[in-house]
């Protein structure tokens, strides 16, 4: 047996995962993403040479269990939640805002 490559501790008890390699979000290719269930939110793990090195906690603010995240051929994150009812969240890239027409 083998000693995990990463762990949390306590569990954040994870759900889906999906590697990204979307054009959406440049900065996030070859980061994991993982669902939590107990804590409630979309983790981020920044991996170098299938090592952890970074860990960002996004949609804390939500506060719902997710499921299952995956990523669409368009690029964006789709995540699940686990609630009653349950949602379909889309993430992706904040359209720019909408220049002033000239006066």
């Amino acid at each position: 047996m083998l000693a995990p490559v990463y762990y949390w501790d306590p569990v954040i008890a994870p759900s889906g995962a999906e590697v990204y390699s979307g054009a959406a979000f440049p900065q996030w290719q070859g980061s994991l993403f993982v669902g939590a269930l107990k804590e409630k939110r979309l983790v981020r793990l920044e991996l170098v040479n299938g090592r952890v090195v970074g860990e960002e906690h996004l949609l804390t603010d939500r506060g719902q269990r997710l499921r299952d995240v995956r990523q669409g051929g368009d690029g964006a994150l789709y995540v699940v939640t686990d609630e009653n009812p349950g949602e379909l969240w889309k993430i992706a890239p904040r359209a720019p805002a909408a220049a002033a027409a000239p006066r």
